[in-house]
C-alpha cells in the first residue's frame, strides 16, 4: 500500500485506490492521472496483483500423535472492484499478516484430522481444503486466495528411518516376487517347449508310418495288377515241367494246357469236353 498526499498523482494499471476527504471515504480511484486537494484529500493505493506468500515451517500433530514439520505457499490478491478495495483498508489492518496467520491455524487443523500415513499422500486434498477455508474468511477482507500448495511434510528422524527400512523391505519382497514369477514363467515355457517338441515328434512318426503304409498299399496294388497273372502262368509251366519229368499226360484245351499225373501205370487226362486234345507221354 502507498499513500498519496500531493495534488497530482498517477495510478498504474495494476493499482486501485480510494480517496478520503477529511478522513471520510469519498470515491474510488482507477488507473490514470488523478487530482486532489492537499490536507483535505488523501489517496490510498492498493496493488491488486497476485501476492506470493510463504507459510512458514511449523510443527503439527497428526491424529496418531506424530509430530511433523510442514510448510506451504499460497497466492493471494486483493479484489479489483470498489467494494473489495474498501474492505482491504477498512475491514483488516494488515491483510497479508492476517491471511498468513489464518493459513497456519487451519493447516494445523487439517493435519490434525489425518494420520501420518494419510498426511504423506494427502497434499492435494489438504491444499484444496485449505484454499476453500481461507476464501471463506478472505472475502470479508476483500481478498481472493487463488491457490495453495503444501511444500514440506517432514516426519521425525526415527520415523523416517523406520519408513526407509519398510520401503527397503518392500522393494526386496517385490524383487523376489518378480524373480519367482520370472522363474515360474521360464519353467512353464520350458515345459510347453517339451510338449510341443513331443507333439512334433509324434506327428513325424505318424507321417512316416502313414508314408510306409501308403507305400505298402501301392506295392500290393502293383502286385495284384501285374504279378498275379504272371505267377499263374509260371505255376502252369512248373506243373508242365513236372508232368513231363514224371511221364504225366498233358491235355491241351481252349483254356490252355492242363497236365495230368499218372495214377499207377494208367494215365488220367483232364479235359473240358470235346474240344480237348490229349497228349500222352509214353512211359
Amino acid at each position: 500500500m502507498r499513500t498519496i498526499y500531493g495534488p497530482i498523482f498517477t495510478l498504474r494499471p495494476y493499482e486501485r485506490g480510494i480517496q478520503e476527504t477529511l478522513g471520510k471515504y469519498s470515491h474510488f480511484i482507477m488507473p490514470g492521472l488523478g487530482l486532489q486537494i492537499p490536507l483535505i484529500n488523501i489517496t490510498r493505493v492498493r496493488d491488486i496483483r497476485e501476492h506470493t506468500m510463504d507459510i512458514e515451517p511449523q510443527p503439527v500433530i497428526t491424529k496418531d500423535n506424530v509430530e511433523i514439520l510442514v510448510d506451504g505457499i499460497m497466492w493471494v490478491r486483493p479484489t479489483a472492484d470498489e467494494e473489495g478495495i474498501k474492505r482491504t483498508f477498512y475491514n483488516i489492518d494488515d491483510w497479508k499478516r492476517a491471511i498468513i496467520q489464518l493459513a497456519m491455524t487451519n493447516l494445523r487443523q487439517e493435519f490434525g484430522e489425518l494420520s501420518l500415513d494419510e498426511s504423506l499422500v494427502a497434499r492435494e486434498k489438504i491444499a484444496t481444503n485449505l484454499q476453500r477455508i481461507l476464501n471463506t474468511f478472505a472475502v470479508e477482507w476483500g481478498l481472493t486466495v487463488s491457490k495453495v500448495e503444501i511444500r514440506l511434510i517432514d516426519p521425525p528422524d526415527d520415523i523416517k528411518k523406520a519408513m526407509h527400512k519398510q520401503k527397503t523391505a518392500e522393494q526386496e519382497r517385490r524383487s523376489m516376487r518378480l524373480l519367482a514369477t520370472g522363474e515360474f514363467e521360464a519353467a512353464e515355457q520350458h515345459k510347453l517347449a517339451i510338449i510341443q517338441r513331443a507333439e512334433g515328434e509324434r506327428e513325424a512318426v505318424i507321417q512316416v508310418a502313414q508314408g510306409k503304409a501308403e507305400a505298402i498299399r501301392l506295392v500290393n496294388e502293383a502286385a495284384q495288377q501285374y504279378f498275379v497273372g504272371n505267377a499263374q502262368t509260371l505255376k502252369q509251366l512248373e506243373m508242365i515241367e513236372t508232368s513231363l519229368r514224371e511221364n504225366s499226360k498233358i491235355v491241351i484245351t481252349e483254356h490252355g494246357i492242363s497236365p495230368t499225373l499218372l495214377l499207377g501205370s494208367f494215365p488220367v487226362s483232364v479235359s473240358d469236353g470235346n474240344n480237348g486234345h490229349e497228349v500222352k507221354n509214353a512211359r
